[in-house]
């Protein structure tokens, strides 16, 4: 095939571009690299089928040729970039997603589109299947990412619905592994570095509240398997084991050997308070559910923290 990944050079973006490229397929990485890294790619660069394009998915260029699959992964994602960035997300949510689309049409392409469980807002409902519609403040800080997957969803089913295009809709739970940038605000990755430089580790809130982390692998693995389907439905991809903040934080230090300290500091607003996928939909349709324990995943993600930040040394 030939597949057209936005945010290419992200997180997420730049595992389905390894997937890809090893399956044997053409991959064309388009990212405007705000929040996306070109080293998470330089390994492809020199990769006969894989072309990397810097660019705005809101002013795309013309590509030439025929696309069969695209998937819509450019967004900031982590709170301080899509707070840092509002008006750039929304504008990725909408506009970038119309054009993502049209390209779909124009080569009858399939578009798989990664939306977010923040579209459930902070959850009135436990865990969060995909029917339910969601508590979300429609003018709160998070809105600019909620909202914008939110309209983002509705686009897409749209075109499902006037067009008969091809979709899928991924709703993507907390994920990590290696690649995730230092600093960029996410929970895991700031624990992690706090804990390796024997920092105070910051919690927001009294810890309490919960997430669910699903590693990269066993993520790709479930958006790719869906990709093979017409499914055209939301469908919830995380894991759905449960743990609180500051489990996450003592697991965290543990693992690290560290000497840091808890501080707790006031929740920021919205934060939800619960976040736990129901993915029995995943189970019946892709055969699939996550296989990496939290333990595992972290070992991977801490020691390639250590690399990062230069303290691997023995």
């Amino acid at each position: 095939m030939r597949i057209l990944i936005t945010g290419g050079a992200g997180f997420i973006g730049s595992y389905l571009v390894d997937y890809y490229l090893k399956t044997g397929d053409e991959v064309i990485a388009i990212d405007n690299l705000i929040t996306g890294k070109e080293e998470n790619i330089k390994h492809n660069l020199d990769n006969k089928n894989f072309r990397f394009i810097k660019c705005d998915v809101c002013a795309p260029p013309r590509i030439e040729g025929n696309i069969d699959l695209i998937l819509h992964f450019a967004s900031p994602a982590s709170p301080f970039d899509y707070l840092r960035y509002p008006i750039e997300t929304m504008k990725t949510a909408s506009i970038g997603t119309i054009n993502m689309l049209e390209i779909a049409l124009q080569n009858n392409a399939k578009f798989l589109l990664a939306s977010t469980s923040e579209v459930y807002g902070d959850p009135l409902i436990h865990p969060q299947v995909e029917e339910y519609w969601g508590n979300v403040n429609p003018i709160g800080v998070r809105s600019v990412y909620d909202e914008g997957k939110r309209f983002a969803e509705a686009l897409t089913i749209a075109y499902h619905r006037k067009y008969n295009l091809k979709i899928n809709i991924v709703r993507i739970f907390n994920t990590y592994g290696e690649r995730m940038r230092p600093g960029d605000g996410r929970v895991i990755p700031t624990f992690i570095e706090q804990a390796l430089k024997n920092e105070p580790i910051t919690i927001f809130g009294d810890g309490k509240q919960t997430r669910s982390f699903c590693y990269i692998s066993d993520l790709v693995e479930g958006i790719t398997r869906l990709a093979r389907t017409d499914y055209p439905l939301p469908l919830n991809l995380g894991n759905p084991r449960e743990f609180t903040i500051l489990e996450l934080a003592r697991k965290i230090k543990e693992l690290c050997n560290s000497n840091s300290e808890f501080v707790f500091k006031p929740l920021p607003e919205d934060d939800p308070h619960r976040r736990n996928p129901d993915i029995n939909k995943a189970k019946k349709l892709l055969n699939w559910e996550p296989r990496i324990e939290l333990e595992q995943g972290l070992k991977f993600v801490i020691e390639w923290f250590k690399k990062r930040l230069g303290l691997d040394r023995n």
